[in-house]
Order: structure tokens, then sequence, then C-alpha cells
């Protein structure tokens, strides 16, 4: 018998749908083994069970009927004859879960319900971080579900699956529909922006969050691009935007789960010191700083302090994209001694300075942070010592002791 709801949650258009439709339509396994669910309405009604299911109306009496007829299904996949029954699993998966009313509650009472008939059923449910995290994980299936993260594309899969050089991933970023675009660099920039951006606004924030300034987000989303990697008090921001301070600190919130725009803290002994610090804006993808911005390709290269800001944006949404639950990331500044990012897991800290050019020099903020850390490790990033595409090949975790 299963024992949890298996949730994976990600970004848009990071591949969450055609993983698991390739799982579960995959050679081999059998059809009466799956039911694929799309909780999203449609224009035309479709009656498929065993398909990408497509309501023209959504509600909790659609995925009660939908539920009970999996029920079904797993039972007489469960009871037949097939030489498969007894090791491959019945899987019921809903796509875009969030989208339904009271989701989180009606689950809970048919995966309950499920467990209690003895039903040999698993579910896996699909749909963006910030929804499902805050939108009932927490507070119907405490206890019940267990969280697989799919994050951006990093440089090893865009390079193995599309050919992308690490010029080109770094400024092209890690979407994998964008990638078959970036030889019409006027295309890919539209495709980023009305495919990618929009709807992770429009519909993933504006729609399950209350906004009350919605100009002001995309407002705030514009700059987060424009200015990441560099650090801007939202006092500043404020001046430029208009705003309260609050509000635009609980939007970049909302922007940092939606996968889209974080802002980073500053390291600091004290979690209370490092609330209080300015933010380090850095983009989760930089297509997303890209696409917003106006250099092409070939431009963003020739600028070296564009092509700084861009690199280090790439190394900074890595790191945030394959850190896990015990990874923290940060800055520091002291005057004008900097690391552009530390790392924090279970009391070990690493310092990181990335350079765009191998041939640049070390500065003097990683000494001055491990004097005063002295059980830090420091990386210097870009440099002949450690190439910049190496380190994008490993996670977060490992480069701390």
């Amino acid at each position: 018998m299963p024992e949890r709801i298996q949730i994976l949650a990600g970004p848009r258009q990071v591949g969450k749908t055609t993983l698991v439709d390739q799982i579960l339509n995959g050679a081999g396994r059998p059809v009466g083994s799956r039911a694929l669910l799309a909780a999203e309405a449609s224009p035309v009604a479709v009656d498929t069970p065993f398909g990408w299911n497509r309501p023209a109306h959504i509600g909790p009496d659609w995925l009660i009927a939908q539920w009970a007829r999996a029920e079904a299904s797993a039972k007489a996949w469960d009871e037949s004859k097939h030489p498969d029954a007894k090791t491959t699993p019945f899987v019921l998966a809903i796509d875009e879960v969030q989208r339904l009313p009271q989701w989180s509650s009606l689950v809970k009472g048919l995966w309950d319900r499920t467990l209690a008939l003895g039903v040999r059923m698993h579910v896996l449910l699909l749909g963006s971080s910030p929804l499902l995290m805050q939108k009932g994980l927490t507070e119907s299936l405490l206890g019940r579900y267990e969280l697989l993260r799919l994050g951006h594309w990093s440089f090893d899969e865009m390079n193995t699956a599309f050919g992308l050089t690490l010029e080109q991933y770094i400024y092209f970023g890690g979407f994998p529909g964008s990638a078959r675009f970036i030889g019409d660099e006027t295309r890919w920039r539209d495709y980023v922006r009305e495919s990618l951006i929009a709807p992770n606004i429009e519909k993933d924030v504006f729609e399950m969050f209350r906004v009350d300034k919605p100009a002001l987000l995309r407002e705030l989303f514009s700059l987060g691009c424009a200015y990441s990697g560099q650090i801007m008090a939202l006092d500043k921001a404020k001046g430029r935007l208009g705003g309260h301070t609050l509000t635009l600190s609980h939007q970049l919130t909302l922007l940092s789960h939606a996968g889209l725009l974080t802002g980073l803290h500053k390291y600091a002994g004290q979690l209370v010191r490092q609330r209080q610090s300015p933010p380090k804006f850095m983009v989760h993808n930089t297509a997303l700083m890209s696409a917003m911005g106006s250099h092409g390709f070939d431009e963003a290269r020739a600028d070296r302090g564009h092509w700084g800001r861009v690199v280090e944006s790439a190394v900074g949404a890595h790191l945030i994209n394959t850190a896990d639950g015990d990874t923290r990331l940060h800055y520091w500044r002291d005057g004008d001694d900097e690391a552009d990012f530390v790392i924090e897991r279970r009391g070990r800290i690493t310092a990181i300075e990335v350079k765009s050019r191998p041939d640049t020099v070390r500065h003097r903020g990683l000494d001055e942070f491990q004097r005063r850390h002295p059980n830090a490790r420091t990386l210097l990033v870009g440099g002949d010592e450690l190439p910049l595409g190496e380190f994008l090949r490993r996670p977060a975790m490992e480069w701390v002791q």
C-alpha cells in the first residue's frame, strides 16, 4: 500500500508534465495501470479516463468523480490477470491540481477514503511550488505527502539535451521550451515574455494570491531583473516604484515562491540582522534577465560590466535551484569588502566570489570573510582553479565543506 501522496512541484515550463507523461506512458507500462488527468478548464469537454483529461468546467464534483473512477480502475487492475499487476502499481496523476477550488481538503478526504478501502493506488499531484506549498500542503495534507522539487534546468541538462554552450546557457538560461528559438533572438525574447513570464505572474500569482497593487509587482519584477546581482534597499526601490516597503517585501516573497526573482539576505550571525538587510536581487533563471533587458547575446558578451552581472546571476540561479532544504544562500558585504554568495548548510559555510574572466584576480573580500570566519571555505569561481562550467555542474551543497 502507498504511504504518501507524491507532490511534484516546481516553476512553470520546467518539464513536470512532460516528465510524468513520459514515465507513465513509457514503453512497457500497461495502459490499464495509470490515469492521467489535468485539472484545468478547456473550451471543449473531453472525457478520456486514461489520457490528459481537460474538462470544460472544473470543480469538486469533477475531482470526486474522477477519483472514484480511478479507484475502480485501480481495483480492476489489481485483480486482473495481467502479469505486471502485482509488481506495477496503479498511478493516478493530476496536473494543475491547484486550479481546483479547495483542492487540498478534497484530496485529504479522498486519500483517506482510498486508504480505508485498501485500494492500492498511488497518487501523484503536479503543480507550481508556491500554490502547492501555501495553498494546502501545510494545512489539510500535513503528514500525508512527500514533496519532490523540480527546478530550472541546469547547464548540464541544457548542454546534453540541446547542445547549449556555456555562454549560451549563461545568457539564454534554463527553460527547455525556449531552446529551439535561440537562433532567432526576437522570437526567443517574445516566447520567454509571453509564454513564461506572463503566465507565471498573471495566473500563478495574481489568480491565487491577493495582490493589492498588481502594477507595482510587475514593476518590481522588471526592476529586479534589471538589477539582478546587485544590492538595493527596498527604501530605494520604493523611491523608484512607489508603494510601501512592507508591500514590496511581500511581493518579492511571492515572486520568489513563483520561481522568478529572489531577494537574498546578507549573511550575519543573527537571523534578525539578516532579515533587516537590504536584499540582493537574483533571478532564478537568467533567461528572465536577458528577455527583460535590452542587450542581445553578442551585445551582452561585449559589455564587460553587464556580462559580469549575467555570469554572477547564472551562478546565483544555479545555487538557488540546486540548494536542498538544509541549504541557505546569502551574500556578504561590509564596507568595501564583499563576497558575492555565502552558502550555509548545517553550520558550515562557504563564501564565493564570481569572476566572468579567468584572468582576473581574487579580491580581498574573500580573505576578510575568512579572517572573520576561520572555519569557512572560500571559492573563486570563474578563475583558472575553478572554471565556471565545472562549478555549474555540481549542486550547491557539494560546495560546502
